[in-house]
């Protein structure tokens, strides 16, 4: 159930986009940079509040790769798995975030929501392969060792901000 605080947050989402039912993929994007992710309430009162039905909410959320109804960390780390960054050996890089972070094929987030670590077909940035995002920031000619010392560097700038 939404708290007022959030349902102020949707309703100052909506009302940015005029309460436009043909705006619903920017209004998700908001709901998501707000969240990390798109939570049932927040889609259920949009779907409300737009006079829509939640399942055509849901099917705009499920048909688009970059929406996420599950959680995500603060740190969303995607890894490039195209075939430049594949070739310039992209998946070691991917197991050293997974072993640094405690995480798995499976296990996609820290349980103290910090982060999150996604591969992805292709970030577009072929010419800097192998290459990754940390919260859409582009980390170019990755390896392993830049993977440890950039998840050191989160962790130290998410301990200074406490």
């Amino acid at each position: 159930m939404l708290n007022q605080e959030e349902m102020e947050k949707l309703d100052g989402i909506l009302i940015s986009n005029d309460y436009n039912k043909t705006a619903i993929i920017t209004i998700m994007q908001d709901i998501q940079k707000e969240y990390r992710y798109l939570p049932e309430e927040a889609l259920s009162y949009i779907a409300e509040k737009l006079k829509i039905s939640e399942a055509k909410v849901y099917s705009v959320a499920t048909f688009y790769e970059n929406f996420s109804l599950e959680p995500k960390g603060k740190h969303v780390v995607k890894i490039c798995d195209g075939t430049a960054c594949h070739v310039r050996k992209s998946i070691p890089i991917l197991n050293e975030f997974r072993n640094e972070l405690g995480l798995s094929e499976v296990k996609i987030t820290t349980d103290d929501m910090s982060f999150t670590v996604e591969t992805v077909s292709c970030l577009g940035a072929c010419g800097l392969a192998p290459v990754c995002t940390v919260n859409d920031v582009v980390y170019p000619a990755m390896t392993p060792e830049k993977a440890r010392n950039l998840i050191k560097q989160l962790k130290e700038e998410m301990t200074d901000e406490n």
